[in-house]
């Protein structure tokens, strides 16, 4: 007897176990859909959010940094700015924990771009809350501004929106090999004209050292100007028209290399959506009809929530 009525409780557990967990794992997937899937109407509403929240963010941290030179006359209000920035912190505390309960993998999550991205969003403010005393400390001070400079780090969670931004990484990726070709030449250049005005120049105007000679190149090259250093010689100036001639050239190489790849995934993008109604393919990447039937496009799957 003793036996039956153990196997019976255990029968009589498994279904509230199974419920209990189907729950959880609903909640999951609705959570998921919520942060990672932008393509529902809750999921494009939860997107505005998380960018108002970023930009808002980012806003107030230009303030508090200005906020004696803004409000000379109501100091009171400089505190107010610290409860605000708690509470952001505690906002997106709430969406990288989310996050992480909610990824498909767990472990690969937290040291992706956009979880490191989150991380170092909060938790400096979390070190300076738990070591007050760091605050009086002459010595490390400079910390202490790195850690709330680090604040600024939340306008790139604007990245995780933008659909484009995958393209345009893609491109890079690809046109990498030829992009190192050229800024290997653009070295060679800068250091070959950096000599020649250094020896031409003879140390005067500016042209103390091989590397203040480099740093004009770059700021010659770039069609900058800044005008610190300035050639004084027939020749350095000679040369200084040569470089700055070339730079004009040279500045549309790289534009010209990205541009071509950027189209190629675009074209790659535009071939790879087709309509299963009357299989046409070509349409855009943002797409939500077919050009030729007028049929709602398929969306793309989103990624199931593991057991």
């Amino acid at each position: 007897m003793k036996s039956v009525y153990s196997c019976h409780n255990s029968f009589l557990l498994v279904p509230v176990m199974s419920q209990d967990y189907r729950f959880f794992a609903s909640a999951r997937r609705r959570c998921y859909a919520l942060l990672f899937e932008h393509r529902t109407r809750s999921g494009r509403r939860m997107e505005i959010f998380w960018i108002l929240a970023s930009l808002l963010s980012v806003l107030l941290l230009f303030i508090e940094s200005s906020a004696y030179d803004l409000f000379p006359a109501t100091p009171n209000i400089i505190p107010l700015f610290g409860l605000v920035e708690m509470g952001f912190t505690a906002l997106f505390t709430v969406e990288y924990v989310l996050r992480v309960v909610c990824s498909p993998r767990k472990t690969r999550y937290p040291v992706s771009f956009f979880g490191i991205i989150d991380l170092c969003t909060i938790l400096p403010m979390y070190i300076l809350w738990m070591l007050p005393s760091f605050a009086g400390a002459g010595n490390l001070e400079i910390l202490i501004r790195l850690l709330r400079i680090l604040r600024v780090l939340r306008v790139l969670k604007l990245l995780r929106y933008m659909s484009d931004a995958g393209v345009l990484w893609r491109s890079l990726m690809r046109a990498k090999r030829k992009l190192c070709i050229f800024f290997g030449f653009v070295a060679i250049i800068l250091c070959l004209f950096g000599g020649l005005m250094f020896a031409a120049e003879g140390g005067n105007g500016g042209f103390t050292s091989l590397g203040a000679s480099v740093y004009w190149a770059v700021v010659t090259l770039t069609t900058v100007g800044y005008g610190d250093i300035t050639p004084h010689t027939a020749l350095g100036r000679m040369l200084a028209s040569v470089l700055i001639l070339l730079g004009y050239s040279i500045i549309a190489v790289p534009t010209g290399i990205l541009t071509a790849y950027m189209s190629q995934e675009l074209e790659k993008g535009r071939a790879a959506r087709s309509c299963q109604t009357c299989l046409h393919s070509g349409h855009e990447i943002d797409a939500k009809f077919c050009a030729h039937c007028g049929a709602v496009l398929a969306a793309d799957k989103p990624q199931p929530v593991e057991k």
